[in-house]
């Protein structure tokens, strides 16, 4: 039974990481190995599977991937992404400071990705709480749902932008109708489960927290800092490149008229390599040359950005490469046999799959990337929107964190809680957002 297999293959993955404290990459690829000798992959092929597997997701990627690290990691350094939190805050007034963080954040956090979006953001949600002496959890947790949802939804994060290379869609779909189901699910998994969680966990909401693991952090007189109009435009740049490629190349199948010579130069510039690496060039010089920075320091912050994001590069191949033993190995033939004639829709199935993997895995990456070995097989088979299978993988991949992931342990820690404080604090916070994105996810597909 392959589906057995690939269980056991998890099971193992599980005591690699967890038991042996084995690196994650490491884990990957032994249990990509084993996983293909036991579904009897020939032996000349193992490898060139892994290698294949490997390869082709990090040649999606690595360059939107590298460039968006670049690019985020410049607007943090020159103080931009603090200029952006404390004119929001000055202008949503002290009543409304949920909100202002709550936006801050999205914008923040599509262009930085979530754990250097979660360190760069506490320090200054800590000062905001000090200073307005407001609870620190209360604006914690619209911080993070932002941060998570950007991640779960909107392309250059790793999990859309790598699914949205495995299941073929186009990454500007994803990346407008990301949009769409986004902006409603951050309102419900922040203020709205705020009060919620306030009424479940009164007490976690008094606690003063603890960010002394962080070591010092670069602050910034706010005078020093990016205007507050070329902070928000360089980090939404990609996005609005994108999404006007996108716009144009929807209404040009809708209308039926020609492609010409400017309409190629659109979708040219909207693609997603081409659109981060305009961004980042503009950032160069807006956070950077603009601003008197010398060339050296503006490229010390890019050099930084690539070596923070290795490891992560390599998990995610090694995830590419236990993806496509799934796929060489006829798992995913298997899976879409299995399912042949059910009237369980592709979004709804890769949703559940995806959600399973997580609160197995606790990688959301990891989740979504073996995923898409098992649904790809499938989607020949139905006439589904792909970027919408995007976002519902995206959003199952996100369900329930818990003790096996490492967003348990930093909110935990941050935010000084109990175990039993995570649990309906955090836990359930990445429940809500992958349960509200599921639920917008079909919604939007009754009309695309």
């Amino acid at each position: 039974m392959p589906l057995v297999i690939v269980a056991i293959g998890i099971v193992a993955l599980l005591l690699l990481i967890m038991g042996l404290k084995l690196n994650t990459f490491i884990s990957l690829i032994i249990v990509s190995f084993g996983v293909a000798l036991a579904l009897g992959m020939p032996l000349d092929e193992v490898v060139k599977t892994i290698e294949a597997g490997l390869g082709g997701t990090l040649g999606h990627i690595a360059l939107i991937f590298g460039l968006g690290a670049m690019l985020g990691k410049l607007i943090a350094d020159s103080g931009g992404a603090q200029r952006i939190a404390m004119t929001l805050v000055n202008k949503f007034g002290t009543k409304n400071t949920q909100w202002a963080v709550l936006v801050a954040s999205f914008v923040i956090g599509i262009a930085l990705f979530f754990e250097v979006g979660l360190v760069l953001l506490i320090p200054i949600v800590f000062a905001i709480s000090r200073e307005l002496k407001v609870s620190i959890l209360s604006l914690g947790i619209s911080m993070t749902a932002a941060l998570s949802v950007t991640h779960g939804f909107l392309p250059p994060h790793p999990g859309p932008t790598t699914i949205a290379g495995e299941f073929g869609a186009d990454i500007g779909e994803v990346l407008l109708y990301g949009f769409i189901i986004a902006i409603p699910t951050v309102i419900l998994a922040g203020p709205v489960f705020t009060k919620i969680a306030r009424k479940l966990v009164p007490d976690s909401f008094t606690k003063m927290g603890n960010i002394a693991s962080l070591g010092e952090q670069k602050t910034f007189k706010l005078e020093d800092t990016p205007g507050f109009g070329i902070s928000v435009f360089t980090a939404l740049l990609p996005v609005i490149l994108m999404s006007i490629a996108t716009i144009i190349t929807l209404m040009q199948k809708t209308m039926g008229f020609e492609g010409n010579a400017l309409l190629d130069a659109i979708h040219f510039i909207g693609e997603a390599g081409t659109a981060m690496l305009l961004s980042l060039l503009f950032a160069v010089y807006s956070m950077g040359i603009a601003r008197k920075i010398p060339m050296k320091n503006v490229m010390e912050s890019c050099t930084q950005a690539i070596l923070h994001i290795g490891m992560m590069l390599l998990i995610i191949g090694g995830g590419g490469a236990f993806k496509q033993v799934l796929i060489n190995g006829g798992v995913g033939d298997y899976v879409a046999e299995l399912f042949k004639g059910t009237a369980l829709s592709p979004i709804l199935l890769a949703w559940i799959i995806a959600a399973i993997l997580r609160i197995a895995l606790g990688s959301a990456t990891v989740a979504a990337l073996t995923t898409a070995g098992l649904v790809i097989p499938m989607l020949g088979q139905s006439d589904v929107n792909l970027a919408l299978v995007v976002l519902a993988t995206g959003a199952g991949s996100l369900i329930a964190s818990h003790v096996n992931d490492a967003g348990f342990w930093m909110f935990k820690e941050y935010f000084g809680l109990s175990m039993k404080e995570t649990f309906a604090t955090w836990t359930l916070l990445e429940t809500v957002i992958s349960v509200a994105g599921l639920g917008f996810v079909l919604l939007l597909s009754l009309f695309v």
